[in-house]
């Protein structure tokens, strides 16, 4: 199985009043990172947090980055129960696609291409 990275940002600033809704000015908030651990992105945080520990108006949190895509998977099994891949391989892998309309589109085309042969499937993950 693939491995889907994940990041981790550390997101906030100073904010007009203490719903912590609208950045002072108009701006945007401050993005810090990515960061490939949570610990790392939590050390940042924490020093953000002292450093603004005096401003009731200033907020900072950590959010995970959505870094899921979509794959087409499969390939030729050894038997319609799509259990096994002949050769005792693993199964092929098309991608990372950004949305499920890309995959879908690859999926159709290796699809197209195998029909008829019943041994061999292809599917659409999201990993």
């Amino acid at each position: 199985m693939i491995q889907v990275a994940q990041h981790f940002w550390v997101i906030g600033g100073e904010y007009t009043d203490t719903t912590f809704s609208k950045i002072v000015d108009g701006g945007s908030e401050h993005r810090l990172g990515p960061f490939d651990a949570y610990e790392e992105a939590r050390a940042v945080w924490r020093a953000k947090a002292m450093e603004t520990i005096d401003d009731a108006h200033a907020r900072y949190r950590i959010e995970e980055e959505d870094s899921s895509a979509f794959w087409v998977v499969g390939g030729a099994y050894t038997g319609t129960d799509f259990k096994t891949i002949v050769g005792g391989g693993e199964e092929e892998r098309y991608g990372p696609f950004a949305d499920y309309d890309q995959a879908k589109a690859a999926w159709r085309a290796k699809a197209m291409d195998t029909i008829d042969d019943a041994h061999v499937r292809y599917r659409v993950e999201k990993l």
